[in-house]
C-alpha cells in the first residue's frame, strides 16, 4: 500500500491504475477506523479493482465548541488495517494541502442539508461537501463509498454528486452494528462504561417506534413517547428524532414508504446519530 500526501504524487499513482484500466473505488474517512470503515473498504473492493482509501480530518465540518482537537487520530493503526484489507493507496493530506493559503471556494447544498444534523450543526454540511467535493476531483474515482449511518451526509453527497455532474458511482453502504444493536462510531470511544450500557436505548427506542408506526399508531404520539424514553434512559438532551422521506429528506406528517426514522441524542458529552428505514416487516 502506498501512503500518499502530496497531490502530485498521488495523480501520478492514479494514472499508472488507470493505464492498466482498473475501476477505482473511493472510501473517505477521517481515521480512527473501527468495523464500519472496514465495511466501506470491503464492499469497494468487491466493486472495484483498486480501493482508495483517504484519511483526513477536516476542520471545516467541525463548528464552534465541537471536537475537532479532541478528535482520535491514529494513523499508523489505520494504516495496518487498510493495508490488511489490500488498499492499494491511503490519500492523508495535510490540512494546508486540502486549504492552501488564500482558499476561499465553499460547497453549499441546500434542501437535503435542512434541520435534522444542519439544523444544530451549522455549516457542518458546507464542510462535508466541499471536501468531499475536492476528493472526488482529487481522486476522480469510479465509485464512492459511504455509510448509511451518517443518512443526511450520504443524501447531501448523492444531491451535490447529481448537481455537479459528477459521474460516478455513489454507493451507499448499510450500518455496522455491535451485538446489542449500537450503531459503530468513532465517537463511541467516548462513553464510559456505564454510558455505553445505557447507549443501547438509542436502537431499541428506534426500533420500537418504527414498528409502532408502521402499525398504523399515532405519529406524533410515537416520536414523542420515544424522545421521553430516550431521556429516562439516561440521554442528557435529544436534538431530533423525526420521520423523513428516505429520499428528499422532507418531514413526514403521515407515514409513506420510503421513510427513514431519524435521531440524535446527547449522553454525556458525547452525540450520537443513528437512522433505521421504517418498512413492514
Amino acid at each position: 500500500m502506498q501512503i500518499i500526501r502530496q497531490l502530485a504524487p498521488l495523480r501520478d499513482a492514479l494514472n499508472e491504475l488507470r493505464k492498466r484500466n482498473k475501476r477505482i473505488g473511493l472510501v473517505p474517512t477521517m481515521g480512527a477506523l473501527h468495523a464500519g470503515h472496514m465495511s466501506l473498504v470491503e464492499a469497494a473492493s468487491e466493486q472495484c479493482d483498486a480501493v482508495i482509501a483517504s484519511i483526513f480530518v477536516n476542520p471545516t465540518q467541525f463548528g464552534e465548541g465541537e471536537d475537532l482537537d479532541a478528535y482520535p487520530r491514529q494513523e499508523s493503526a489505520d494504516a495496518a488495517l487498510l493495508e490488511e484489507a489490500n488498499v492499494a493507496i491511503l490519500w492523508v493530506p495535510t490540512v494546508e494541502q486540502m486549504y492552501p493559503d488564500g482558499y476561499a471556494t465553499n460547497v453549499s447544498v441546500s434542501g437535503v442539508s435542512n434541520g435534522l444534523c444542519g439544523g444544530s450543526r451549522p455549516g457542518h454540511f458546507d464542510g462535508v461537501a466541499t471536501v468531499v467535493a475536492k476528493l472526488f476531483n482529487q481522486v476522480r474515482p469510479d465509485a464512492a463509498f459511504f455509510g448509511e449511518k451518517d443518512y443526511q451526509q450520504l443524501a447531501v453527497i448523492r444531491r451535490m454528486a447529481r448537481d455537479l455532474d459528477f459521474a460516478h458511482d455513489i454507493v451507499g453502504v448499510p450500518t455496522v452494528r455491535d451485538p446489542d444493536g449500537l450503531a459503530l462510531s468513532s465517537r463511541n470511544a467516548y462513553l464510559d462504561s456505564k454510558q455505553r450500557a445505557q447507549a443501547v436505548a438509542l436502537p431499541d427506542v428506534m426500533r420500537d417506534a418504527a414498528a409502532a408506526i408502521v402499525a398504523g399508531g399515532d405519529l406524533d404520539q410515537i416520536l414523542k413517547e420515544a424522545t421521553c424514553k430516550l431521556l429516562s434512559s439516561g440521554f442528557q438532551n435529544v436534538d431530533y428524532f423525526e420521520l423523513r422521506n428516505a429520499e428528499t429528506l422532507e418531514i413526514m406528517n403521515k407515514y409513506q414508504e420510503p421513510a427513514r426514522l431519524l435521531a440524535a441524542a446527547h449522553i454525556g458529552s458525547t452525540r450520537l446519530i443513528d437512522n433505521i428505514a421504517v418498512t413492514p416487516g
